[in-house]
């Protein structure tokens, strides 16, 4: 009786074990910082780890960080990291280093490095986004691609906590959000 009960536990164990393997695969990617083009806010070699279940529930929204397979960069197997900067159906410019939403300027309170050049206006289309790096001059992202806009269908998911390096350590949650002047 013994041997039997003990095989069971193992096995609830086991299968247990599996399950928040499996729940946590769906919902959680770890991610290496790769490059300068998030600059200063994310660091090149810094480890963060992305909310894949945020999106399957919700729409990325203006201002967070995104985790997306290149594909629009021509690299379908590389994941690139960029900030969402225009929704559908929006008309975006980038124009003296200001990135311009339907013609009204866009105030960005998290840290940014200038721009240097111009972009737009453009519609973005539904079901896509423009993306941009924080470091704008040195980033490839929706300025520049063939294609410019970020199919939903491409983004993995929302940046989530940055856990390495220790001191760079922090979480992404409640970042102060972007806003149009009016």
């Amino acid at each position: 009786m013994f041997k039997r009960s003990l095989w069971r536990e193992i096995l609830e164990t086991l299968v247990l074990t599996v399950a928040i393997f499996l729940v946590v695969k769906v919902a959680v990617q770890n991610f290496r910082v790769d490059g300068e083009s998030m600059l200063p806010n994310l660091q090149n070699g810094e480890y963060i780890l992305v909310n894949k279940f945020d999106y399957l529930v919700g729409a990325p929204a203006r201002g967070d960080i995104v985790v997306f397979r290149a594909v629009p960069a021509g690299e379908p197997d590389k994941d690139f990291i960029k900030r969402v900067v225009g929704l559908p159906g929006e008309t975006v410019a980038v124009r003296n280093n200001v990135v311009y939403i339907n013609g009204r300027a866009l105030h960005e309170s998290y840290h940014h490095l200038p721009s240097n050049y111009t972009f737009g206006p453009r519609k973005v289309p539904a079901g896509d986004y423009f993306v941009l790096g924080d470091h704008r001059g040195n980033s490839d992202d929706s300025h520049m691609w063939t294609s410019t806009w970020l199919p939903r269908s491409d983004i993995i998911g929302k940046a989530w906590v940055s856990y390495w390096p220790p001191s760079q350590a922090h979480l992404y949650a409640g970042l102060p959000q972007i806003h149009l002047s009016w």
